[in-house]
């Protein structure tokens, strides 16, 4: 029988590992990754730090001052309150570009969403080319809110333009859209509609993810198409569209590309494109009111904020997710 000693604790090497050893190399080891983590993510976060936080709390400290960008911040006045009570109760321009946002955001949103919608229906079909026509649908929200698409829009509806042309065809005479007071807005809002390729393709994402199987028991209940699309394609797509409804809320809120290339920067004709971030960037950078100008962009900020919050508060009456619980 093979006799087994216990090893000698004195001896160096022999005995067991002290417990604090592995705990200090996975503490080193922990330690180096999340170095390392700190040190990919800097980029991110200084760029977060030079070109976001620090501006925004830069903003908040401006707008209770009298600055006008030429002056330098250690001679800046205080002026507490002052750029918020005049916004709310003496400037006329401020509420007057309130009124354009709203009409806007409140036109624009619901048609962009609506015919995001229905193209994304018709879309949601195995034809041959389909795949060529959703491509062609999402190629004007590629362009976003760039500078040469608002110059080719403002060019097509003006008087000599190709929409007027269109309109000559058929025996109507036209008119310079985007100079007249009555219809400039509107001519914003049928560019903002005109790019829906982005909820497009995320309501045919949505889409994808309906069972076909609901709609075929609804077939053999006798239900049809327009039944089947609001007792079927409506509550399953309601997380898609309570998505796609804050998005283009909060973007059609910061319209200003198109309405600063079709005004020339005045938000002309008879300020009726006077969006508030024009009006923002014209007190601030035409008026040298770069206080008052900070104060407005914080009241925007809460508003927008105030707005999403509303949303998330009455979406659980009405967002319905496949889990059946409402959120």
């Amino acid at each position: 029988m093979a006799l087994t000693t216990a090893p000698d604790p004195t001896r160096r090497g022999t005995g067991p590992a002290p417990d604090h050893a592995p705990t200090g190399v996975v503490g080193r080891l922990r330690n180096s990754e999340g170095l390392a983590g700190y040190v990919f993510l800097s980029p991110w976060l200084i760029g977060l730090m030079a070109v976001t936080a620090i501006p925004m709390l830069l903003s908040l400290y401006l707008s209770f001052t009298d600055y006008d960008i030429l002056t330098p911040l250690s001679e800046v006045q205080w002026v507490g309150l002052a750029n918020y009570e005049r916004m709310f109760t003496a400037d006329a321009s401020y509420w007057h570009s309130v009124r354009v946002t709203l009409t806007f955001a409140l036109v624009a949103v619901p048609l962009k969403l609506a015919a995001a919608l229905g193209v994304a229906l018709l879309l949601n079909r195995a034809w041959r080319g389909v795949g060529l026509f959703r491509s062609l649908f999402y190629l004007p929200s590629l362009l976003g809110g760039s500078v040469a698409l608002a110059i080719v829009w403002v060019n097509m509806f003006n008087r000599g333009g190709a929409f007027n042309s269109l309109l000559a065809v058929f025996g109507i005479e036209g008119k310079p859209w985007v100079n007249d007071p009555d219809w400039a807005l509107q001519t914003l809002m049928v560019l903002a509609i005109w790019q829906f390729g982005a909820p497009m393709v995320i309501f045919l994402a949505g889409l994808k993810q309906v069972p076909t199987e609901l709609y075929e028991a609804a077939s053999v209940d006798g239900a049809g198409p327009w039944r089947q699309f609001r007792a079927i394609t409506l509550p399953m797509l309601s997380p898609v569209i309570f998505f796609n409804l804050v998005l283009e809320t909060i973007n059609g809120f910061q319209g200003f590309t198109a309405a600063f290339v079709l005004s020339n920067g005045t938000g002309g004709p008879v300020d009726s494109t006077l969006m508030y971030t024009l009006n923002l960037y014209i007190k601030g950078f035409t008026d040298l009111e770069m206080g008052y100008a900070s104060a407005m962009a914080w009241v925007f900020l809460l508003a927008i904020g105030i707005i999403t919050a509303i949303f998330f508060s009455t979406g659980r009456f009405w967002v319905h997710y496949s889990d059946g619980e409402d959120r």
